[in-house]
C-alpha cells in the first residue's frame, strides 16, 4: 500500500527540478500530480516512487 492521497505533498527524488508536486487523484496505482515546474502529470506507483514533504 503506497499511502498517497489527494491533497498531499510530494517530490520526486530521481526529478528535484520538478518541484514540490500536490497530489490531484489516485486510481490504484495511478497517481496525479500537479508539479511546480512541470504541471500536472500521471504516475504509476508501481514504477515510481514519491516522497512525502511535510507542509
Amino acid at each position: 500500500m503506497h499511502g498517497m492521497e489527494p491533497g498531499m505533498r510530494v517530490m520526486y527524488p530521481q526529478h528535484p527540478e520538478w518541484g514540490i508536486g500536490q497530489v490531484q487523484s489516485v486510481v490504484g496505482d495511478r497517481v496525479t500530480v500537479n508539479f511546480e515546474h512541470v504541471g500536472k502529470l500521471l504516475l504509476n506507483l508501481a514504477v515510481v516512487t514519491l516522497e512525502q514533504v511535510e507542509a
